[in-house]
């Protein structure tokens, strides 16, 4: 048996191909774009991640096309938020409302005005990237549409639509609506209410290691699948890395370093903290919930500052050597789409400071690593204020790759940091592994365990992280006036 994971993400797709002892057979990725046509907005087109989806189904199929044909499951990750709005045929009536979109604003103090228990039925503060304000927002500018809308569904879930044929959405996903009840893990009537919805408008909800439909026949024949593989609930991306890491347990952490950044930490139960813009959300797992800082530009501060300065990514990173001595006289804020933890301001912007005719390409670049950084030690101080310490977290997405990114991050929170080889697989890897726990059954411990291999180990060095604690206290005063910027 063969399992497949696919994960839906804002710049990409990708897909793994796995045996049941969960060996690496073969992946691909196809690319995405995103839209931005109005200050923001951000936007994608469902069927361009139905087109990737498919062409990297045929890519998989093209490394490996033997253990392809013998798939038996699919688990599907996704970016989460998103919303994608169908008509009573199921056909999209607008490009989906991405995650990192900040147009909702005033809708978000709308609905906790409308249901004011919101905070304790959904354990999170409304904020403009979830998917309920962006229906207030469409109610109030795009009434039309609003009207002739029958299913609201998250992305992975329309791609599942499209795969399957049915509408079915699972519990980590789901948490990030402002629909669902996240302790009692349904939708929530009172909060559909206040949203002008109803039960009707969402999928079907399942747990992430559940079954939860079957490829249409005829597209697992044109594909060249020996039966129609079975799909589990899957996961939303955070979820999804955690299964790949093996953070199943309560207490285990973890920090993703993509496109947006979050510190990841597994609970036993629905623990809360709306207060400091902490997410509390259920996991892919039954019977477990996890706390997150989110926050909404970390790799992508990179991907930016190599775009204005005419730069790779790469040669940029290179310039700064393995390890630095000590923080860069150039401060930077990683507000460039607003942020979540702990300010919940989508009209933040980012900043640098502390410019002089001396300062270089390489303090600017050393700036904008370690301010993700110490946007990651706000949302640690966030996690932990009520809470337990967090002692170590296990890293994943594309920016973990830079090993001078990662030394900085240790140094910057304090804290040990694990890189697995095979963790760069993340969220792709995690639903793969819930198609697994779907098809044959097996006790989660038993399947989510840490990546084969040796762990890379950067620790935080003595002198190094006392610098960079000075330092952090100057860059908060920066942060604050960050608040002011519009």
């Amino acid at each position: 048996m063969t399992f497949i994971g696919i994960d839906l993400g804002t710049s990409s797709v990708k897909a793994v191909l796995v045996d049941d002892r969960q060996r690496l057979l073969a992946t691909a990725t196809r690319e995405l774009v995103v839209s931005r046509p109005a200050p923001l907005w951000s936007e994608q087109n469902p069927a361009d991640w139905v087109a990737a989806t498919l062409e990297a189904l045929r890519n998989l199929k093209r490394s490996a096309s033997e253990a392809f044909r013998r798939c038996v499951g699919i688990g599907l990750s996704g970016q989460m938020h998103g919303a994608v709005l169908l008509d009573e045929r199921d056909r999209p009536l607008r490009p989906c409302i991405l995650w990192n979109d900040g147009r909702a604003a005033a809708e978000c103090a709308e609905i906790e005005a409308a249901e004011p228990a919101s905070r304790a039925i959904t354990g999170n503060i409304a904020m403009p990237g979830f998917t309920a304000p962006k229906l207030l927002w469409l109610r109030r500018h795009e009434p039309e549409i609003f009207g002739r809308t029958r299913k609201v569904l998250l992305p992975k879930a329309y791609l599942r639509l499209a795969l399957a044929g049915e509408a079915i959405e699972e519990m980590s996903d789901a948490s990030g609506t402002l629909w669902l009840d996240t302790g009692r893990r349904d939708w929530s009537d009172r909060m559909l209410a206040a949203t002008g919805l109803e039960r009707s408008h969402m999928p079907v909800l399942v747990e992430g290691s559940q079954p939860a439909g079957r490829m249409r026949p005829e597209l697992a024949l044109e594909l060249g699948f020996d039966a129609a593989p079975l799909l589990a609930g899957g996961a939303g991306d955070n979820a999804a890395g955690a299964v790949g890491l093996g953070a199943v347990a309560p207490g285990s952490s973890f920090l993703s370093l993509g496109t947006s950044g979050v510190l990841w930490r597994t609970t036993a139960g629905f623990e809360p903290r709306a207060g400091s813009a902490v997410h509390a959300f259920c996991h892919a797992l039954p019977d477990r919930w996890h706390q997150m800082s989110v926050h909404l530009s970390a790799a992508a501060c990179l991907s930016w500052w190599a775009s204005v300065s005419g730069q790779p990514e790469a040669a940029l990173l290179g310039e700064l050597g393995p390890q630095v001595e000590q923080p860069s006289p150039v401060l930077f804020t990683p507000y460039l789409s607003g942020e979540r933890t702990p300010h919940n301001d989508p009209q933040m912007r980012g900043l640098f400071a502390g410019l002089g005719h001396d300062t270089d390409r390489e303090a600017m670049t050393q700036a904008v690593l370690e301010g993700v950084a110490f946007a990651f030690r706000d949302g640690k101080d966030a996690l932990e204020t009520g809470g337990s310490p967090i002692r170590e977290a296990m890293v994943i997405g594309g920016g973990a790759r830079s090993d001078t990114w990662l030394s900085i991050l240790a140094d910057a929170l304090n804290l040990p940091l694990k890189r697995y080889d095979q963790a760069e697989a993340g969220a792709a890897l995690g639903a793969a592994r819930l198609a697994l726990l779907a098809c044959t059954g097996q006790e989660p411990e038993v399947v989510c365990t840490a990546p084969p291999g040796e762990a890379g180990l950067f620790m935080p060095h003595p002198a190094r992280a006392a610098a960079y604690a000075e330092r952090y206290a100057i860059w908060r005063r920066a942060a604050e006036v960050s608040r002011t910027l519009r």
